[in-house]
């Protein structure tokens, strides 16, 4: 029988431990380290004191998978909602661990109706979310180097950051690896050139004479000797790093496509898209909705956890809508990639998306509004393990029977 509810403030290094009984008196405060012994203790003590439900700022990490496996319910309590409720329980306006912890206690004690506790995911589902925040942290570090590598060109050699569409693509990087600076490249002809992209495998439409123009064309820079010497050396150092970078991108990207194809959940979201090639925002959409079907009893909390909702505002006669900033990023902008994409390929995306700039909103706000008519589709398909079907769409069809 539960007997107290737990509040754990944590940290990484040492949590706060709070434990309150059913009319809010504190049972335990106590701290416990980040560790295998801390943990263990930790699971101990919860079921000694017979605590069937904790509330934390986090729903992911070790100790809320150590908890689940304990089999206690795990409540995840957004910070905002803790910042707002400490007013509740003290006039100054202190804080502290314990006392957050006390405050994490009280409201899953009084406030569970309001919210919900986690539900954990299928191994596979885990599993294919590592591999996406993994290939989504190394393509944050690559735009980084790219930007830094694009910066140094511009200063030592413009001609090579505007030779190919992307500085950091494959061919790129081969380019300046054999040519890190205009000294090196003085004796670079069109047949040169073309040699070296066909031992490149150069997949563009340009020709090496094209190429060459926009290469001779570009300002030239006036630096020392001893400036273009660091310079080239700098660009060989970004060259360096970002080579392997994107190659471990692209073997991850492969791993996700695999992942994702072997996910029962995985068709669901393939079927969004047209091009089969488009993996990585049908698994972005995958693992950050989830495959535990508690967890959005409807659409519109799927469109809110998204931040495809606005939230309103209302004070008397003034009414607003404003920019909902409390959800989940990476589903937003999953969601958003989704609602950009189909807007070119789908008649029904189109007549939302446009609809919506001719009444004045700007291209994100009209991507809100279509990633939120968008998750309409999503949880039913979710729901009922569906993929989408243009024929069953009825307001697609309608608009095409209306336009026929």
């Amino acid at each position: 029988m539960e007997t107290a509810i737990a509040g754990i403030d944590w940290a990484s290094e040492e949590h706060r431990l709070c434990l309150v009984d059913e009319t809010g008196q504190r049972l335990l405060d106590r701290r416990i380290s980040h560790s295998e012994e801390g943990i263990a203790a930790l699971c101990r003590l919860l079921r000694e004191q017979g605590v069937a439900r904790v509330a934390l700022e986090r729903p992911d990490g070790v100790l809320v998978e150590r908890l689940l496996e304990a089999g206690i319910l795990v409540v995840a309590i957004h910070p905002n909602q803790v910042k707002a409720a400490r007013e509740r329980y003290q006039v100054a306006r202190g804080k502290s661990d314990g006392f957050d912890a006390y405050v994490l206690a009280e409201l899953c004690r009084t406030d569970m109706h309001r919210l919900r506790a986690i539900e954990p995911d299928s191994d596979q589902t885990k599993a294919l979310r590592i591999l996406v925040r993994s290939r989504e942290d190394l393509v944050q570090t690559r735009v980084s180097l790219a930007n830094q590598l694009r910066a140094q060109l511009e200063r030592s050699w413009p001609g090579a950051a505007r030779l190919f569409a992307d500085v950091d693509s494959p061919i790129a990087l081969a380019f300046l690896e054999r040519y890190p600076s205009p000294q090196d490249a003085r004796n670079l002809g069109e047949k040169r050139l073309a040699a070296f992209l066909a031992r490149n495998r150069y997949s563009g439409r340009r020709q090496p004479s094209e190429l060459l123009e926009r290469l001779r064309s570009a300002p030239r820079g006036n630096t020392g000797e001893l400036e273009a010497e660091a310079a080239r050396t700098a660009v060989l150092a970004l060259v360096a790093t970002l080579q392997p970078l994107v190659t471990q991108i692209r073997l991850l990207t492969s791993e996700i496509a695999g992942a994702l194809h072997a996910h029962p959940d995985g068709k669901l979201y393939r079927s969004l898209f047209i091009d089969p090639k488009t993996v990585v925002t049908a698994a972005s959409l995958l693992t950050e909705i989830g495959d535990s079907r508690n967890r959005y009893p409807t659409s519109d909390a799927l469109a809110a956890d998204a931040g495809m909702s606005p939230v309103a505002v209302e004070s008397g006669k003034r009414k607003n809508a404003c920019f909902r900033r409390a959800c989940d990023k990476r589903l937003r902008n999953a969601l958003a990639t989704l609602a950009d994409t189909s807007r070119h390929q789908n008649p029904w995306a189109h007549d939302i998306y446009q609809r919506a700039r001719d009444r004045g909103c700007d291209h994100p706000h009209a991507l809100r509004i279509l990633g939120r008519a968008w998750t309409r589709i999503l949880w039913r398909m979710w729901t009922n393990h569906q993929p989408y079907d243009p024929t069953r769409h009825g307001n697609l069809q309608q608009l095409l029977t209306n336009q026929g």
